[in-house]
């Protein structure tokens, strides 16, 4: 294979113009691809990181085979590649000095690339920060019995609970940066600021649990996060709002609702699976020592 199959460019619209079909075409398995880069296209030159954003697709034969792109931390955002496709990647990237804060990719390719990134540059190992399941919805079935209360949209009056509870969420998980940006009034800036949130009240009124899902790109919707604080956990209160949000999706033409889970939760692991959520990838995000720092999801 010859480096130039590698298509390199920092424009929005010239990848989605080369790789939109390929990425739609398993809207499941390129949910961080298609929303990521829809960011990047309705906010433009606005978007935190825009302007350092790389984008390439690997083309074969007059078609896609893979597409990655840089987010807003630096890290490269891969579809699935093959071990001689990945080391071909590094050492093409490495030739032009492209510097990337690390990788994320379903966990083969992220582990291959991450190697040759390594041997190409004489870099520091490569070190593992996140590592997530991803679960498509096959047939949904909501929880049965279902706690008393209804689920609820969240509205602009929600704004202090949803934002207090975004995070508790990230407190609990590690992720520092949209804890920083929250609490420096940066909401539209964090991951959650274009979310869309659903609340599970008990039958007075009072929120129990919430869910968010993202907009639909190319069908594909992503429920995330999902929160229920810890003195109302055990009733079953996640698994109504994660029921409602994702028939809601459903209702509205989704084609593919996925989430990620963490492998270290098996409570939630085995809620997703029961309510007919469907393990289809691992993935895994590595930092490379020496380039711009980061860790989270970069999305």
């Amino acid at each position: 294979m010859r480096t130039d199959d590698w298509q390199l460019t920092c424009e929005t619209e010239d990848f989605l113009d080369r790789a939109g079909d390929f990425l739609r075409s398993r809207p499941a398995l390129h949910t961080m691809q298609l929303y990521g880069v829809e960011k990047l296209r309705t906010s433009g030159a606005d978007a935190p990181g825009a302007e350092a954003t790389l984008f390439g697709t690997l083309e074969s034969e007059g078609e896609v085979r893979a597409a990655f792109y840089t987010t807003a931390r630096g890290h490269l955002w891969l579809t699935p590649l093959s071990a001689d496709r990945s080391a071909t990647l590094a050492a093409h990237l490495a030739g032009l000095g492209h510097s990337p804060a690390g990788v994320l990719a379903d966990r083969d390719t992220a582990a291959a690339f991450a190697g040759a990134w390594q041997r190409h540059t004489g870099a520091a190992a490569p070190v593992p920060f996140w590592r997530t399941h991803l679960y498509r919805l096959g047939t949904l079935r909501p929880p049965h019995p279902r706690p008393d209360g209804r689920g609820r949209t969240a509205d602009g009056s929600d704004r202090a609970q949803v934002t207090g509870w975004c995070r508790e969420f990230c407190v609990e998980v590690g992720e520092q940066r949209s804890i920083d940006l929250i609490d420096a009034g940066s909401w539209a800036e964090s991951r959650f600021g274009d979310r869309h949130f659903t609340f599970w009240e008990t039958p007075d009124g009072t929120p129990a649990a919430m869910a968010a899902a993202t907009t639909a790109v190319g069908g594909m919707v992503r429920v995330d996060p999902v929160y229920t604080p810890a003195r109302l956990r055990g009733r079953g209160f996640a698994g109504a709002v994660t029921a409602e949000v994702s028939r809601a999706a459903l209702d509205a033409g989704a084609t593919d609702v996925v989430l990620f889970t963490d492998p270290r939760n098996p409570t939630s692991n085995a809620l997703y699976q029961r309510l007919g959520y469907e393990r289809i990838a691992d993935f895994t995000g590595y930092d490379f020592p020496g380039a711009a720092s980061g860790s989270g999801s970069g999305a």
